[in-house]
């Protein structure tokens, strides 16, 4: 019996890969630790593990005429309120785009993967223990067959 993956679970699949390969290569330059990407159970002032949202997304006509569907993705680093959390969540974002600046396919997954939006939102009260969070919002471009 053949295992069918749907093209939603190449994307996330293929964010996956990213975040814990070339982004955490980027995280490991820096001259300060700051917490990898693993994904599972974990958390800890040592791992972060970002949540992946996917959804589709409207499409522009030129997108419809030549065939291609588009796709939303959100990747949600939670972050732990300490002195360094807002650092940590520039650093992220940048390590994020840098990595898919040399990788705008997803590793072929996808025609183009683009960042479409960042926030960071702080913890509603400081210093209570709350967490930051650094949302990057995605547009997945990928022909459709």
């Amino acid at each position: 019996m053949s295992e069918t993956i749907f093209i939603e679970q190449k994307i996330i699949n293929a964010v996956q890969k990213l975040l814990t390969g070339k982004f955490n290569d980027y995280l490991r330059e820096f001259d300060f630790q700051i917490p990898l990407v693993e994904f599972g159970v974990f958390r800890g002032l040592n791992v972060v593990a970002p949540s992946i949202a996917l959804s589709s997304c409207e499409q522009t006509e030129k997108e419809r005429i030549i065939k291609q569907d588009s796709y939303s993705l959100t990747v949600t680093f939670p972050v732990l309120d300490t002195v360094e959390s807002e650092l940590y969540c520039y650093t992220y974002a940048g390590a994020f785009k840098k990595a898919l600046g040399d990788d705008v396919t997803l590793g072929g997954v996808s025609d183009r993967a683009l960042i479409t939006g960042k926030k960071y939102v702080p913890p509603k009260k400081p210093d209570c223990g709350l967490e930051w969070e650094v949302i990057i919002s995605m547009r997945i471009t990928i022909e459709a067959v």
